[in-house]
């Protein structure tokens, strides 16, 4: 399942290390985060629970930019 998230990111960079940690995250397939659109997409593992691994993923994204957003 893929699905597209608004999220607040406030660089390039910042959106480049927060797509590296989101692939990272266990339940994530594979990920691409937009900094032009301030979107982020998110293919998940198969038989992966969305929200307990978008919790995982927006842990790991505010380590990178503490006060980034993501609506999930």
């Amino acid at each position: 399942m893929k699905k597209t998230y608004e999220i607040e990111v406030d660089c390039a960079n910042c959106a480049n290390l927060m797509e590296e940690a989101t692939k990272k995250t266990e339940g994530v397939a594979d990920a691409t985060v937009n900094f032009m659109t301030q979107k982020m997409t998110v293919e998940f593992e198969e038989g992966a629970e969305e929200k307990k691994v978008m919790k995982s993923v927006f842990k790991a994204c505010r380590k990178v930019e503490p006060d980034c957003e993501i609506d999930f």
